[in-house]
């Protein structure tokens, strides 16, 4: 069966958001988020630490720090600091959101999400589901570079 056309820029998108992701100093999980409206790429992030703080992620024992961004905030953020806005925009992220940026997400009025990977923590994906977000979950597989 043939993708229908949505599918394919779904797919498009969120290979361009795990692209995006690659981009992150982080050596834990790498994530990576984009952010469409009317077709066109409004928005961009990727998991890291804030602007003007050094390029580490972790502390000395591997743990994540508190202060680090997640990918779906910095891209609502830079969108926040624009003309854009996210009133009914889709967010593509490689790995589904976490409670705390699920609430951004909705804020921002981002009415549909597209994520690759399920993240261990789903309340934050019940959440959306509960504030009328549409959500799809697509394990694309990594095509290999020709």
């Amino acid at each position: 069966m043939k993708d229908s056309k949505q599918e394919k820029y779904d797919r498009a998108y969120l290979r361009m958001a795990l692209e995006w992701g690659k981009l992150s100093y982080c050596k834990r999980k790498q994530v990576g988020a984009i952010i469409v409206k009317d077709r066109m790429i409004i928005s961009d992030g990727y998991n890291g630490t804030p602007t003007g703080f050094e390029n580490y992620c972790e502390d000395d024992e591997g743990y994540t720090k508190w202060y680090v961004l997640h990918a779906e905030a910095n891209a609502i953020l830079k969108v926040a600091s624009s003309t854009q806005s996210c009133e009914g925009a889709t967010l593509y992220i490689t790995l589904s959101p976490c409670r705390e940026c699920s609430k951004l997400i909705h804020q921002a009025g981002i009415k549909r999400v597209v994520y690759k990977t399920a993240y261990k923590d789903d309340s934050g994906l019940k959440f959306l589901e509960r504030a009328g977000v549409e959500l799809l979950h697509l394990p694309i597989i990594e095509e290999l570079a020709q």
